[in-house]
């Protein structure tokens, strides 16, 4: 397997670095707008016991061409996409024209219904994928959408409910929550998000997507239904909110469900700095005249901000992402079960340098190309996580090392 990383910010610099303690791959090219950060994380992989299995190499994510380019001189085999969503269509076009396989952990960007936007879907998450699906299974090449985190691993939970937990799913919930804090120089706490502003304003400003077997898929009002969720290891109740999310696009294609639905921990002052940004015109993303330069308020925004990849040194505390389930068990009982995955962040900086909520994100493309390289997992066409066995995947992800990832998951019944 030989392997393209497009983008090396935090959560591409988090791949190599896991990535750099197995061996199911020959060569992995870390590529990048800015050279110099890909180099940069061509030498974090380094130090981690990488060798000379890395190499850096400058891309325009928004090029197909480029991508392609890249694929064909380095004889890639699979692209993994570690860019914000608006450049998915680049390099997953860039990835089937030189002849790749492809993988990525946020889909197509979606547009809000224009009469009913917080009634009806219009364009959803990853239809511009999926769109395509006949072509790549026609070539017999892979496209695997949504292998993050979230979604991602809480994919990979619904496909493990459904076939060793639940005889019949009522929801399919969703839940991500954190008790993480960042402080500046001073010791006082700031406001820092964890992940790239861009796709976070994205994703909470957008109508919230929801799916109900007798309804299909529909939107709500942005921040609806909140619910105080309870998480495990300590980080407690924490409110959640209705956001956009691609599991809720994905889990009904494979997964049996009357409900499916995600819902973040965004906390009050996270969701009033939305409202002003929103009320201000700052999540806009076309670009306005500013003293004779054009400039994305949105890109302003994400400039100022501190970057996601740097704050680990100044954050403490854990991230949690699940999938909380309810329904029938098995036994034909009642059953309610959240399936998890907690990260502290000080063990994530010790043990590989990274931020716990990039590196929580990256793992789960590393496992799921190792799965891919060891013929484990196989298919063609637009996939979802969820269209895969589970067990495979949970097992290696948890499994001791050096044979496993060494990275435990968790299961509640409520």
């Amino acid at each position: 397997m030989r392997v393209l990383v497009v983008g090396a910010g935090g959560v591409g610099d988090a791949v190599a670095r896991i990535a750099a303690r197995r061996n199911f791959f020959e060569l992995m090219v870390m590529a990048d707008y800015d050279l110099a950060r890909a180099e940069k994380a061509v030498a974090a992989a380094a130090d981690a016991g990488g060798g000379d299995r890395f190499a850096a190499a400058r891309v325009d994510a928004s090029d197909p061409s480029s991508v392609a380019d890249l694929v064909r001189a380095h004889g890639i085999t699979h692209v993994l996409n570690a860019v914000d969503p608006r450049f998915v269509m680049g390099v997953f076009e860039g990835a089937f024209a030189a002849g790749a396989d492809y993988l990525d952990m946020a889909m197509s960007l979606s547009h809000p219904h224009r009469e009913h936007p917080y009634s009806e879907v219009g364009v959803k998450l990853g239809d511009e994928q999926f769109a395509k699906a006949s072509d790549w299974e026609a070539a017999g090449r892979l496209a695997l959408v949504g292998i993050g985190v979230e979604p991602g691993l809480s994919d990979v939970f619904a496909r493990y409910a459904a076939d060793h937990l639940f005889s019949e799913i009522d929801e399919l919930g969703t839940r991500d929550g954190a008790n993480l804090v960042v402080r500046d120089e001073n010791g006082e706490e700031i406001f820092a998000p964890s992940f790239s502003i861009w796709t976070t304003i994205e994703e909470c400003l957008n109508p919230p997507v929801i799916f109900e077997k007798d309804r299909g898929w529909y939107t709500t009002p942005p921040f609806s239904e909140p619910e105080v969720f309870d998480f495990p290891e300590g980080i407690g109740p924490v409110e959640c909110v209705n956001v956009e999310h691609e599991e809720v696009l994905l889990m009904p294609r494979w997964v049996e469900a009357r409900r499916v639905t995600f819902k973040y921990g965004l906390g009050d002052e996270f969701i009033g700095v939305l409202k002003t940004l929103h009320a201000l015109g700052l999540d806009k993303t076309a670009p306005v005249r500013v003293k004779g330069v054009e400039v994305s308020p949105r890109d302003v925004v994400a400039a100022v901000l501190p970057d996601p990849a740097t704050i680990g040194p100044r954050m403490t505390g854990k991230t949690c992402a699940g999938l909380y389930v309810t329904g029938t068990g098995k036994d034909g009982n009642p059953r309610r079960t959240y399936l998890y995955h907690v990260v502290d962040n000080e063990w994530s900086m010790a043990n590989f340098g990274a931020q716990c909520v990039v590196w929580q994100t990256a793992i789960n493309p590393v496992v799921a190309l190792e799965l891919l390289a060891t013929g484990m997992w196989s298919g063609t066409g637009v996939r979802g996580p969820e269209s895969f066995d589970a067990v495979p995947f949970l097992e290696l992800l948890a499994g001791p090392a050096p044979s496993g990832y060494d990275s435990r998951w968790g299961m509640e019944d409520r």
